[in-house]
């Protein structure tokens, strides 16, 4: 087998608190993530569905599934990037996400995309 992988994707995170749509008296943070995923194998490929696994800082667990992301099911060539942002509301001023994209390559190959851990907190309150 060659070096590069046939199915692979990278998945790069930036985050954001976003002020001016929480609410820290109600218990409601919200936070901007923007997503970047790469193309890195040898395989065209179309994210179908992903699935995020969000917890709070109590430990409360929400999972979310659903089908493509931002309302599309990008198709990505060896090499091509698609970027989107979504938000997250949480109950608490720290939180994380995780998740996978579900894939099916050109050939008909399903696979996934981890999305590696990732923080979301309000500015200052991790040390």
């Amino acid at each position: 087998m060659a070096a590069a992988k046939k199915y692979e994707i990278a998945v790069e995170v930036a985050t954001q608190y976003l002020p001016e749509q929480s609410d820290p008296a109600e218990a409601r943070y919200f936070f901007a993530y923007t997503i970047r995923i790469a193309n890195i194998g040898s395989v065209a490929a179309q994210l179908i569905a992903r699935h995020w696994i969000i917890t709070d800082a109590t430990g409360k667990v929400e999972e979310v599934r659903g089908l493509g992301v931002v309302g599309q099911q990008p198709f990505l060539k060896p090499g091509e990037t698609f970027e989107y942002t979504s938000g997250c509301p949480l109950a608490t001023p720290v939180g994380t996400m995780k998740g996978s994209y579900q894939m099916v390559a050109e050939d008909g190959t399903r696979f996934e995309a981890e999305i590696s851990e990732f923080v979301l907190a309000m500015p200052r309150t991790l040390h």
